[in-house]
């Protein structure tokens, strides 16, 4: 099974691809690992694409079932096949920012006023690279299953549905 969870940063998506990576004991693997450079601090130095996609394809094709967690609508459209389901999270503009407040005060001591009003533009387009809008259109051009969970759901609930609709 090759699972693709995708939504706006701070909808859930690493929390619920490590909760069913651990109940499907399938591994997990995170976009931003292959996006950033590990730097220190993090987030501060983009991977460029080809080495990006060559790490993340590369890393994929040694596993049978494998869950990756992240936005890849604009990493080629070889991304666009590689999946047996898609998982979009969907998570209103404000739950979301209050969240990523919180994780980024817990990680780093302080809010990263840029990251935050990046991701407040996810909703009505104003964000570049990944908005809801992009993320809905690069859903309409997939071959497999699509399944969207909306609002605030816990992982437990997410999980559920997930593996229900797995059966």
């Amino acid at each position: 099974m090759k699972i693709h969870i995708m939504g706006a940063s701070g909808s859930g998506v690493t929390t619920l691809g490590k909760s069913l990576s651990a109940q499907l004991q399938i591994p997990y693997f995170d976009s931003d690992f292959y996006f950033w450079v590990q730097t220190d601090p993090p987030f501060t130095l983009r991977r460029g694409p080809e080495e990006r996609n060559l790490m993340a394809l590369g890393d994929l094709r040694r596993q049978d079932s494998w869950i990756f967690g992240g936005s890849v609508i604009n990493w080629g459209d070889d991304w666009r096949r590689l999946f047996d389901i898609v998982i979009f999270l969907y998570l209103p503009r404000d739950i979301r920012i209050s969240r990523l407040q919180q994780r980024e005060w817990e990680r780093f001591g302080a809010i990263n006023q840029e990251f935050i009003d990046w991701a407040a533009g996810y909703d009505d387009d104003t964000a570049s690279g990944r908005t809801l809008s992009a993320q809905r259109q690069w859903l309409q051009h997939l071959s497999c299953e699509i399944m969207e969970l909306n609002g605030d759901l816990t992982v437990e609930q997410r999980v559920a549905a997930v593996l229900g609709r797995m059966g």
